[in-house]
């Protein structure tokens, strides 16, 4: 895969190295590390979103889900089994994994649920009044002009 060099982007935007570190990351991603777990990401609401991870045969207390620096890390820890042989064939992978999803600024973790093997995570984007648009009044610079009093008449 071709690399991109964002050095010419910045030298006119502030703040934005963290995107170029993001696709610097999408593009060395393994491909192995992509098709275990499936999940699918959805848009519940104009700000709010779900992860939906299957995660056949895995206990609640086998997953973790982590939040750090805009990083959502999903891992799941599989307790070792007795296999002993009574399988005679296992396709059902309950092995170890760990999912990193980028996220937006401002984008929380409100909640996770497991049900029925599929592990939902629900995020929602909750912008801090002080980053909000507001309106700024603009005051003027000139002086106020003396009002006439009184008209003298010349005598």
């Amino acid at each position: 895969m071709e690399r991109f060099d964002f050095a010419p982007l910045f030298r006119s935007t502030i703040g934005f190295d963290r995107l170029a570190r993001m696709v610097d990351t999408a593009t060395r991603v393994d491909n192995s590390a992509l098709s275990y777990p499936p999940y699918n990401i959805e848009k519940t609401a104009e700000d709010s979103y779900r992860l939906t991870m299957a995660v056949a045969g895995f206990a609640r207390d086998e997953l973790d889900i982590t939040v750090h620096e805009n990083t959502l890390i999903v891992t799941g820890k599989a307790q070792q089994e007795d296999e002993s042989g009574r399988y005679l064939h296992r396709g059902i992978a309950r092995r170890a994994f760990e999912r990193r999803f980028s996220l937006a600024d401002h984008l929380k973790v409100t909640g996770a649920s497991l049900d029925n093997g599929l592990l939902h995570v629900d995020l929602v984007r909750e912008v801090p009044e002080a980053m909000k648009p507001r309106t700024v009044a603009i005051a003027s610079t000139e002086q106020a002009q003396p009002q006439v009093a009184e008209h003298r008449q010349a005598a």
